[in-house]
């Protein structure tokens, strides 16, 4: 058998060193491709979803809260109704009394 003549070494070593540049470029592209995306995103003042779950979660307890203190006002409301009731009827009794 005869050696391999050099030409193809050369080759193979020209070919690994493409493959590596190759790999570079496509990392370096996928970056600039990530770093578009999220100059773009913030140009769209768009929300991560975390964020929008945080929020969404404020809400319903505002929400909550909310709903909580109507529910005590009607009941204040409805107390102060039957007390100016007991003092208008007490009222009533004095001056007929």
């Amino acid at each position: 058998m005869t050696d391999r003549p050099r030409i193809f070494d050369d080759l193979a070593g020209v070919a690994g060193g493409a493959i590596s540049a190759l790999a570079g470029l496509r990392e370096e592209g996928e970056a600039m491709v990530r770093a578009r995306i999220d100059e773009t995103i913030r140009k769209l003042d768009l929300v991560r979803r975390d964020e929008l779950d945080a929020m969404s979660e404020l809400a319903a307890n505002a929400r909550a809260g909310q709903e909580a203190a109507d529910v005590a006002l009607a009941a204040m409301a409805d107390r102060l109704a039957a007390l100016e009731a007991r003092v208008a009827a007490l009222e009533a009794v004095s001056e007929n009394g």
